[in-house]
């Protein structure tokens, strides 16, 4: 039975968090992956005109789920849209692929799949099950299991998945067919993995250079524009307006979860069981005793925790974990003392009398016996204005040191005279003080949103959609008094769009459509979401007027570049191959004259980062004499090498064949990549799935 339950632990399962495309390309060769029953007429899309019906998915995506979830992996409700576009592009690609290898003619036959397994060399993981300690595979038991006829089911799925990896190889034996790696190529990958090189440089900083021993004329911007053209390229684009209906728990969703919680406090508060039973049988999250500081409880709540006594049960809570019920093990001596605080800030403007002058007018008013909370929202520059200058609590090395002293010298309620800190001036009134940490034990119940709440938001967002088609988008979401947003750009390619997130139909959806068409409802990780197309952006060249300001800086700073240039050429002069680097700050005083640490020319050099401009030269360079100006990414430098390893032969000798195996990997990968791509955009896929998930 030992045997034969590692087997069964063999069969295969999808990965949808694959490392590589070799990943998923194996396997989405998986024909068995699609083999469900087509029962529905329905269709959530199609590949080519292959039609993908909706059981076909939906089945796909719960089977996918239940063998992730044996994997270890939990699908949240709120990772559920995410995992179904992973599962949607596995099934394009997968019939993509399929078409390919029927074009390509590539067949495995039976007996190519019975030599993979059987022959000389079993797949590795089986090959493993019939290993000793000392390495030694066991043929004959390895064979006894195969004709066994109680793993017949096991025999079939590693069949199956052998048929599924020599289809692979075949293919990928024609993509790769041309992909390889010369000798030279696998020289320099050496020369710059392993000749390290330390240097002396001298640098000259471009924003060194005075802006006004720089002219840019607009004639300068226009040459600029017209050799950059493509820099200014646009490409179709679209904009929408929308409103988003967001999928959050209703009041009611929340009111059930309190409800439910506080049946459980009373039940527990008349039982002699212990905290932890209830916890272990109600909570979502696992039993712990948690010392905690006051900062790091929830802000709902410090202030009941603050005045409960050691063993009280308190709650149900609304914090960000959820509802959560405490129980109050102990309060214990804090190492640190917390306070909280609350302030009306006067912001610095650089007119400190004027400062001071405002400042001293609202101190007096609440001198006065003006309520600090209501002069706090109404006259504080601050965010915190909203809560009444509430800060909450804070230790000490969280605030400036002005701030921070004030409030541990203050006394609770009273509000102090201003403080000046770099901020501005500041009116404090210490809250309170703890040098208390809390034991706690807790149940926590996530609010999550009920199937009656999703479907009343969908409901208001079709409703939405239905009038807004007939009545206006934006009159509609007026009167309904709906927020309106309105997208940045995108183009046909993108995945997301910004504000929404991922939506690929929702993006095909606004190139179909003209200005003033309005979306039936479309799911994105937020919720729902009703759009309007705002914008039509035709392919072309940005205008010169439009981007002549954005263009100023670039000319600008390649002025400053060439002047830099200069400079350290009038330096070269004179310092000739091995002059002293110090005679170039009597020639500009900015220059900054350095030596890096040891590095490669593929790699970062401390202070300068990745150069490739400075390390390429450094590579090629005689030793000791200094180069002449180079431009690099930051800088024009004149750099003298000080340090060069040699050329080793026979490591490279050693590693030569490792290298082009390396490389080659790194080309197929990348041509993988290019080519499902390509499929992908030259097919026709029509993604409709926005119709049946909500």
């Amino acid at each position: 039975m030992g045997m034969m339950a590692r087997m069964r632990s063999m069969a295969p399962w999808f990965i949808l968090t694959v490392g590589g495309l070799f990943i998923i390309f194996m396997v989405l060769s998986d024909s068995r992956v699609l083999d469900f029953a087509r029962t529905q007429s329905q269709n959530v899309g199609s590949v080519d005109g292959e039609e993908i019906s909706y059981q076909d998915f939906s089945n796909t995506v719960e089977r996918l789920r239940k063998q992730q979830e044996q994997a270890g992996q939990q699908i949240s409700e709120e990772q559920m849209d995410y995992f179904r576009d992973q599962v949607w592009e596995m099934m394009v690609t997968q019939k993509l692929l399929d078409k390919k290898i029927k074009e390509y003619g590539i067949i495995v036959t039976d007996d190519e799949v019975r030599d993979a397994i059987m022959g000389p060399n079993p797949p590795v993981d089986i090959r493993q099950q019939f290993t000793d300690s000392t390495g030694t595979f066991n043929r004959q038991a390895f064979e006894t299991a195969m004709r066994d006829p109680r793993n017949k089911e096991i025999l079939i799925t590693i069949e199956e998945r052998e048929r599924q990896r020599l289809t692979q190889q075949k293919l990928q034996n024609i993509l790769f067919a041309s992909v390889t790696a010369t000798e030279n190529e696998a020289y320099e990958n050496f020369i710059k993995q392993n000749i390290k090189m330390k240097a002396q440089y001298i640098a000259i900083d471009p924003n060194t250079i005075p802006d006004s021993d720089v002219k840019v004329s607009d004639d300068d911007i226009k040459k600029y524009y017209d050799e950059h053209a493509d820099e200014f390229k646009i490409e179709a684009q679209r904009k929408l307006k929308f409103v988003v209906f967001n999928r959050l728990p209703s009041q009611s969703d929340t009111l059930l979860v309190k409800k439910n919680l506080e049946a459980i406090v009373s039940k527990l508060k008349a039982d002699t069981a212990s905290f932890k039973t209830y916890v272990q049988m109600y909570s979502e999250q696992p039993y712990k005793k948690d010392t905690v500081s006051i900062t790091s409880l929830a802000a709902e709540a410090r202030d009941v925790l603050t005045k409960a006594n050691k063993g009280d049960i308190v709650g149900p809570i609304p914090t960000w974990e959820g509802m959560v019920v405490y129980k109050l093990v102990d309060k214990v001596s804090a190492k640190n003392e917390m306070v909280r605080a609350s302030h009306i800030l006067v912001r610095s403007t650089g007119n400190d009398s004027e400062d001071k002058k405002k400042i001293d007018e609202i101190y007096n008013e609440l001198m006065k016996g003006a309520n600090f909370e209501a002069v706090a929202k109404a006259k504080s520059q601050d965010g915190s204005a909203s809560n009444g200058g509430d800060l909450g609590w804070f230790g000490k090395g969280q605030m400036v040191k002005p701030f921070e002293d004030a409030c541990y010298s203050g006394k609770i309620g009273v509000i102090q005279k201003p403080v000046k800190t770099q901020f501005g001036y500041h009116i404090i009134k210490v809250t309170g003080r703890s040098n208390q940490n809390f034991v706690l034990e807790k149940i926590v119940n996530k609010v999550n949103i009920s199937a009656t709440t999703s479907d009343k938001i969908f409901q208001d967002a079709a409703d939405f959609a239905y009038v807004a088609k007939e009545n206006g988008f934006e009159s509609e979401a007026k009167m309904l008094k709906y927020n309106i947003i309105e997208s940045q750009p995108f183009k046909e390619e993108d995945a997301a769009i910004a504000g929404l997130g991922i939506n690929r139909a929702l993006v095909k959806w606004a190139f179909e459509n003209s200005v003033g068409e309005v979306s039936d409802v479309f799911r994105v990780p937020s919720g729902y979401v009703v759009a309007m197309v705002s914008e039509i952006i035709k392919p072309g060249i940005k205008p010169f007027d439009e981007v002549k300001e954005s263009i100023k800086p670039n000319v600008l700073r390649t002025k400053k570049l060439d002047k830099a240039f200069e400079v350290a050429k009038k330096i070269k002069s004179q310092i000739g191959d091995n002059g002293d680097p110090q005679v170039a700050l009597s020639i500009w005083p900015s220059a900054k004259i350095d030596t890096t640490n040891e590095f490669t020319s593929n790699g970062s050099i401390v202070k300068l980062g990745r150069d490739f401009a400075f390390s390429e030269v450094a590579l090629k360079s005689d030793l000791n004499k200094w180069t002449n100006p180079v431009k690099g990414t930051n800088n024009v430098y004149l750099i003298k090498l000080t340090y060069k390893t040699k050329f080793d032969p026979q490591l490279f000798a050693f590693q030569k064949e490792a290298i082009k195996k390396e490389l080659i990997n790194n080309k197929r990968n990348i041509y993988l990549g290019q080519w499902v791509e390509q499929l992908k955009k030259n097919a026709d896929i029509v993604d409709n799935r926005y119709l049946f998930f909500r």
